[in-house]
């Protein structure tokens, strides 16, 4: 099998076959067909790409391609966000009835996923602590049809045991999926340990220029078939120009990574003695409680990391006012630095109880993007020298 980074330059390559060297961009509704069977099969043909652009188009089974070859997975499909890719999938794959277990350390849309929608449509939740492989058997019901995970988590970078998990799921008949955001396929493959599906907010690091909205499925073809179908009942169609986009990012995805990974261990071995911070959550640390399990599962530990601060909810706020590099945003995965308050930003996804359950209040989410690695954490280092000279004055 060739390399990782020669698969995203090649994997699409017969796809739709064209002489263009960069792809063109099929900016179209609909296309033609030469006969009555022809349009028959378009008609029926899932995960297509030339019968209608809901049902299906070249750049987006170009972009599919890819995903596919770096996930490890017998296909893909991609969505208009990375919720589309999750709710799409959740609606495929469970039913009124149904229960479903995920994470109590997870994404905010997922949670509200979780416990606000899928309640509304007569389908039970629990949320287990997925530190403990065990907590996921105990939730396990006779109505359990799905099990979701992240790893690491969003903003706690907490890791599940994805063996674990999908041993336990295929013992009773479960599906699992996996959201692999945080951590890419260049890091992290959730199918060679045995889970089912993979999903990711592709305007995160397989895009990485910040530029597009778009969601990522991987896994078998029989299980992305089902979600497809449930796809064009929701419509969450990706636009062209964002499939070609989202293709043109992942070119340089392993290029990228690397050099994420390094900033993020260089950020969180700096931050993790400076005074104004109590704890920092980071995989490759080895003060990690779940260090060695990271190690087992990933080939490096992402750009992303938790800092908590001393001064709780406002000098966490403040931190983000002294950096310079990494600007105050909701997103993360692109080539610049990102920082957000969590307990400030979920504010509309969740509840006060939701959030104070999920995030410390003094939490800063700092994804380092693909600067120099000494300006990074000379920046972060001197507005956490800030703030805390600021609550030393008040």
């Amino acid at each position: 099998m060739p390399g990782k980074t020669t698969v995203t330059v090649h994997a699409d390559r017969e796809v739709h076959p064209d002489r263009a060297v960069a792809p063109p961009i099929y900016q179209t509704a609909a296309f033609s067909a030469e006969d009555a069977e022809t349009f028959a099969q378009g008609a029926v043909e899932a995960r297509g790409k030339d019968f209608y652009t809901r049902f299906g188009n070249p750049n987006h089974a170009q972009a599919a391609a890819v995903v596919a070859e770096l996930e490890g997975t017998e296909a893909a499909m991609v969505t208009a966000s990375g919720m589309a890719a999750l709710t799409t999938a959740v609606l495929a794959l469970v039913s009124a009835g149904d229960h479903v277990i995920g994470q109590k350390s997870a994404y905010g849309g997922t949670t509200s996923v979780l416990l606000n929608l899928l309640p509304r449509l007569g389908v039970s939740t629990t949320l287990v602590d997925q530190t403990d492989p065990e907590a996921f058997a105990g939730a396990l019901g006779p109505r359990t049809r799905l099990i979701l995970v992240e790893t690491p988590s969003n903003p706690l970078l907490q890791i599940t045991d994805l063996r674990a998990v999908a041993d336990l799921a295929r013992a009773h008949d479960v599906i699992t999926m996996a959201d692999n955001t945080f951590a890419t396929p260049l890091n992290q493959r959730p199918a060679e340990f045995g889970i089912d599906v993979t999903w990711h907010s592709a305007t995160k690091y397989l895009n990485g220029h910040s530029d597009v909205s778009a969601g990522a499925l991987a896994g078998p073809a029989d299980l992305l078939d089902r979600i497809w179908d449930t796809g064009l009942l929701t419509g969450a169609t990706l636009g062209p120009i964002d499939a070609w986009l989202l293709l043109r990012g992942m070119r340089t995805l392993p290029l990228r990574v690397p050099r994420h990974n390094a900033n993020g261990q260089a950020l969180a071995e700096a931050l993790q003695d400076h005074p104004a911070v109590s704890r920092v959550y980071y995989p490759g640390l080895e003060s990690h409680p779940q260090h060695r399990l990271a190690t087992d599962q990933m080939s490096g530990f992402g750009g992303v990391l938790g800092i908590e601060f001393t001064g709780g909810f406002d000098m966490a706020d403040a931190f983000l006012g002294h950096l310079n590099y990494s600007r105050r945003s909701a997103s993360l995965g692109g080539v610049e630095s990102l920082a957000v308050h969590p307990a400030s930003m979920w504010r509309g996804m969740l509840s006060d109880e939701q959030i104070t359950d999920a995030v410390p209040p003094g939490l800063v989410r700092l994804a380092a993007g693909t600067e120099d690695t000494a300006d990074l954490v000379a920046d972060a280092l001197a507005a956490a020298t800030a703030v805390l000279t600021e609550a030393a004055i008040a």
